[in-house]
């Protein structure tokens, strides 16, 4: 089987560690290594969150590196009262053994691509999008040895999940939203329009725990803690989770289905800031930047998550 390498970004975050555990647990993906940034929680608890997650799924040899702890321009916002203080809240963790390695996350992303030949690697940005910018704005040749970038990230349809207008990853750093849009590299977008639509209820987070593994009850733990914030917010059946849908769609894409649109990042307003301004009925007639994902099998994504995840 021909494995498609990626690189995960990420700011960990009990839907991070869900996603990492996802591509971990799936022989169609070699993960080249794991990027960290501030967001859900501040950069030393995201790169120990990382750290955590790649020894309880047994990968010891994966190389973790630590980057941005702030955006680009604005101040730092985190989301502690949706995953804990800790950002993984829930399960009782040890510290981990494994160490970050001493290079930053940028230097190893630009060294990395710089190395690879064009096309030849993906990004899974599952975090606020700064590595990945100041990677860019670093070392422009970069973006011809991406063949996609696969993030989640913003919404359109129903709004945004920290502002009316925003949504979470975006928000925390629209200026590096904006420069990743502006790349042209193919980019596929998994925003809240396609998260809400598979939600997570506590009987299906029930059947982790039934599967009596280490990676089965801490994933029950954590999702238990994270699925609690959602469903006293949006009172829907189940909560959203977000960030294994870059993962899914990368096994197994004919579970979306989506759009090619036009997107910009809005970095100035201070209702909307953060806000994804999608052209989703090709007003402003430009080419699209993006595939802009809307439908989803949701039985068949948490058919896949739980396939994986009790392969471990």
């Amino acid at each position: 089987m021909s494995q498609r390498k990626i690189i995960i970004d990420t700011d960990p975050g009990h839907d991070d560690a869900i996603a990492i555990l996802l591509a971990l647990a799936s022989p169609e993906l070699e993960v080249l290594g794991i990027t960290c940034v501030a967001g859900n929680v501040p950069l030393n608890l995201t790169a120990r969150n990382a750290l955590l997650v790649c020894e309880l799924a047994g990968r010891t040899d994966l190389q973790v590196f630590a980057g941005c702890d702030r955006p680009m321009v604005r101040q730092l916002v985190t989301a502690e009262a949706v995953h804990g203080e800790t950002g993984l809240d829930g399960p009782d963790w040890k510290e981990p053994t494994m160490e970050l390695q001493e290079e930053h996350a940028v230097d190893w992303l630009v060294a990395t691509l710089m190395d690879a030949e064009d096309d030849s690697i993906t990004i899974c940005p599952v975090g606020p999008l700064t590595n990945i910018a100041m990677a860019l704005v670093r070392e422009p040749k970069i973006a011809s040895r991406i063949e996609a970038i696969i993030t989640m990230g913003g919404g359109y349809f129903v709004g945004g999940n920290i502002t009316p207008a925003a949504e979470f990853n975006v928000f925390v750093d629209p200026h590096a939203a904006d420069v990743v849009y502006r790349s042209g590299i193919p980019i596929v977008a998994m925003p809240l329009d396609v998260t809400h639509k598979a939600l997570m209820t506590e009987k299906w987070i029930s059947t982790l725990t039934d599967l009596d593994t280490e990676v089965g009850i801490k994933s029950s733990q954590m999702l238990t803690f994270y699925n609690r914030f959602d469903l006293e917010r949006y009172g829907m059946a189940g909560s959203p989770v977000h960030d294994p849908a870059t993962i899914a769609y990368l096994i197994q894409p004919e579970l979306y289905s989506g759009k090619d649109v036009y997107v910009e990042v809005e970095t100035q307003s201070k209702l909307t800031m953060g806000m994804t301004v999608v052209d989703y009925w090709n007003a402003r007639k430009k080419e699209p930047n993006c595939y802009w994902v809307s439908g989803v099998d949701d039985k068949g994504f948490f058919s896949l998550m739980y396939d994986r995840l009790s392969t471990f």
